[in-house]
């Protein structure tokens, strides 16, 4: 997820003209005059450059500092989010902050701060609207450089909320003498995402940080195992490299293998690419060798695509695929963009951009066209399967469940005052070509074919 120390992250799309959209009524205490957060605001500035001391290392706070960023939060989400009653309740995050503000210690350290904050993270429901880091991947690679160590072993969480050594039948029962349950009920109230599935398959990716943030970095871990009845337990070190999601993530993020059978499988494990010539050129050449080698069967996997920049796939896969007119979405509502200081103006409007197929295009697939989705797949990615399926290009094929089809997006980080933590926001709602689904989640035909 893009991040910003003291700015935004941006992603957009095309629209028409826009109508000004009428405010529903929210709760009282999200909704406070703009004169009511100027001292706030104001703070906010200073503190971007002092969350932290020169030696990079996070301040404890106090109490009241602590309240001043529970207020931050409470005026950017009214300041700056479309809507929120689009994925929580409003009055019911009202009260969260109100009994986290209540509860609140003396001193609070930054990850102190966050294991409270994050606490609402399950409520908001939305894989873009969360209180995090503001660059966990940094902060990770820091703290393996100076020697610090994290979880030993990588594990999945299956839909019964059982922790598994990844990729193995081997069920983790306790981890230095906590059972696994209460570890996985414990850090699973702090992740963000959609639904429980959606929060579930998160969490096991980033277990490593959650565990490091919740419990600390232990030197050693004692791991009580069990695989077909018989347990075991063993003590590990602390890994001192990267977890597998950050050391995936410097790899090339898309493949083409293709089959004796005549199918094919075009994996794309990401649309955030700074630099997508690379994709473009891998994409072309791609769609030449299934042509030159007579693929009917296609499947495009991006079970594990967490979103990136529209255009990647717009102008990557699009070309060779669509057959007909089509759009990236339906209607929309979202703010537009305002000088710093300003009110945002709320906007409500329709995709005007219809996308032409590209008819004369050798290269063009005539196949049997899957996409693979997965409890990973979300933001540009959900966008993507939205326009293979509204439009018929595609079947798709996986594990559903876990987002949900209208999508957030134009993410925004703001820096809290005091913690330095972040809020992260959308700008936009996005719904489907096919209309508007606020409850629809994405869903794949299980039936679909093997790898």
């Amino acid at each position: 997820m893009p991040s910003s120390k003291c700015g935004a992250s941006m992603h957009s799309f095309q629209m028409s003209q826009p109508a000004r959209l009428s405010k529903a009524p929210m709760h009282r205490r999200l909704l406070s005059p703009i004169s009511r957060l100027r001292p706030i605001l104001a703070t906010f500035f200073l503190a971007c450059a002092s969350a932290t001391a020169a030696d990079g290392v996070a301040q404890p706070i106090s109490a009241a500092q602590f309240r001043e960023d529970i207020a931050f939060v409470r005026a950017m989400i009214a300041r700056m989010h479309p809507d929120p009653g689009f994925s929580t309740d409003p009055p019911a995050v009202h009260h969260a902050l109100d009994r986290i503000s209540h509860d609140a210690p003396p001193t609070l350290t930054r990850d102190e701060a966050w294991q409270r904050l994050a606490s609402i993270n399950p409520l908001l429901a939305d894989g873009h609207f969360l209180i995090g880091y503001p660059d966990w991947r940094k902060e990770t690679r820091a703290w393996l450089a100076e020697g610090g160590g994290l979880f030993p072993i990588e594990v999945n969480i299956d839909p019964d909320g059982a922790l598994y050594v990844s990729a193995t039948p081997t069920r983790v029962v306790s981890v230095n003498g906590v059972a696994a349950a209460e570890l996985v009920s414990t850090l699973s109230s702090m992740v963000h995402g959609d639904t429980a599935r959606f929060r579930a398959n998160l969490l096991g990716q980033r277990w490593w940080l959650y565990y490091w943030k919740r419990f600390g970095a232990p030197e050693a871990y004692e791991l009580v195992l069990e695989e077909e009845g018989v347990r075991r337990t063993v003590t590990m070190p602390a890994r001192q490299t990267l977890p597998r999601i950050l050391e995936h993530e410097a790899r090339q993020p898309f493949d083409l293998a293709i089959g004796r059978d005549g199918s094919a499988v075009l994996t794309v494990d990401t649309f955030n690419m700074a630099d997508p010539a690379p994709f473009l050129a891998f994409a072309r050449d791609a769609f030449a060798r299934i042509r030159a080698q007579g693929v009917t069967s296609l499947v495009i996997d991006i079970s594990k695509n967490g979103g990136g920049n529209d255009a990647v796939w717009l102008d990557g896969l699009m070309p060779y695929l669509a057959t007909q007119p089509y759009r990236t979405g339906s209607t929309y509502r979202g703010l537009a963009r305002a000088p710093a200081g300003a009110p945002a103006k709320a906007m409500l409007g329709e995709i005007a951009t219809w996308r032409q197929p590209q008819s004369e295009n050798p290269l063009r697939y005539a196949g049997k066209t899957y996409v693979r989705i997965g409890p990973g797949t979300y933001s540009s990615a959900i966008l993507f399967a939205n326009v293979m399926q509204d439009f018929g290009f595609a079947t798709l094929v996986g594990a559903g469940g876990a987002a949900r089809r209208t999508q957030s997006g134009g993410i925004r980080d703001v820096v809290l005052p005091h913690s330095g933590l972040a809020l992260t926001l959308p700008r936009f709602i996005l719904d489907p070509p096919s209309g508007r689904a606020p409850a629809s989640l994405l869903e794949g035909d299980a039936a679909g074919p093997e790898n």
